[in-house]
């Protein structure tokens, strides 16, 4: 079964946030993008289930 990943882009809808939002904040709270090709034609994706993980462990706690 091969991973999936997601762009930049997907990552900020399917989180409902901005692009910038993600490519200024998803590393510091724990998404971790991954980098495919080199220099300013590099493109940074997301594995879809690490980011749904990551939605998963921001959930509430009722009470």
């Amino acid at each position: 079964m091969s991973e999936q990943f997601m762009s930049v882009r997907q990552a900020a809808e399917y989180l409902n946030m901005s692009v910038a939002w993600v490519y200024r904040e998803a590393q510091r709270v724990g998404l971790v993008p991954y980098r495919f090709g080199a220099g300013a034609n590099a493109k940074l994706q997301f594995k879809v289930s690490e980011v749904q993980a990551w939605v998963r462990q921001q959930r509430l706690s009722g009470g």
